[in-house]
């Protein structure tokens, strides 16, 4: 145990406990530390608007991401129109309300630090 009571942990995505495939992708969740960090991946052709929003039914994704991106390019559009491309190697934060997309032709991996606790989720 730490000095404060709260103990040490490693886990790895590789072992997820928690997995959530969805049309074009698919999210690996592992918890800790009372956080949830996920690894997702994202095939050419995803787009959130016409693979998660079914599920998340809401009119954008609404779940704040803080990732690391280790492969592809990603659009993101926030409602305001803002776009960002992200690639390899790119940290990116993203507030909830926008929508997000795989350019070219490469799979698109991103490891998430905040976002994906409720992600792709029935509501």
């Amino acid at each position: 145990m730490g000095k404060g009571g709260e103990k040490s942990e490693r886990k790895s995505l590789g072992k997820a406990e928690e997995l959530r495939e969805f049309p074009g992708g698919k999210v690996e969740l592992v918890s800790l530390g009372g956080a949830t960090v996920g690894r997702a991946t994202f095939q050419p052709g995803w787009r959130w608007s016409t693979s998660v929003k079914p599920i998340a039914k809401t009119a954008s994704c609404e779940a704040p991401h803080f990732q690391y991106h280790v492969s592809g390019t990603l659009m993101v559009r926030m409602d305001d129109g803002t776009e960002f491309e992200c690639k390899a190697g790119d940290v990116s934060l993203f507030t909830a309300g926008h929508d997000a997309w795989v350019v070219g032709t490469e799979p698109v991996v991103v490891v998430d630090f905040q976002g994906l606790r409720d992600y792709a989720k029935a509501r």
